[in-house]
Formats: structure tokens, sequence, C-alpha cells
């Protein structure tokens, strides 16, 4: 059996924590911040859990983790 390959799109944003979850980093906080709160703005500096649902299909696309 050959070995799988890894989808390199996805490790490139998520990260495997030890207990076995995903991380991954929050969306729009590349531009027009002029309009978005400073609470909103650190609110998306912090990374996040991937939800249950996208992690299944996570694990599938990259099987060695990330």
């Amino acid at each position: 059996m050959p070995k799988m390959k890894t989808h390199r799109g996805a490790a490139k944003r998520v990260k495997k924590t030890g207990s076995g979850k995903f991380k991954r980093m929050r969306a729009n906080k590349s531009h027009i911040l002029t309009k978005k709160t400073r609470k909103r703005k650190r609110r998306l500096r912090q990374s996040d859990i991937v939800a249950p649902s996208d992690a299944k299909r996570l694990s599938k696309i990259l099987p060695y983790g990330a």
C-alpha cells in the first residue's frame, strides 16, 4: 500500500494539537480593518479550534497530522 499524500493547502492552514484537535487562525483580519472594532480585531488575533464536523474531513486529508 503506497503512502497517502497530505493535502498541502490544508497543512499550511491547520496544526494538530497535543490532544488531537485541529487549531486554525480566524478569518477577516487581512484588510478593511478601520470599520472593525478594537475588541473584534483583538479577538481575530486568537487561534480557534476547528468544528468537529470539519475536523472529521481534515483528518482524512491530513493523514499524518499537520
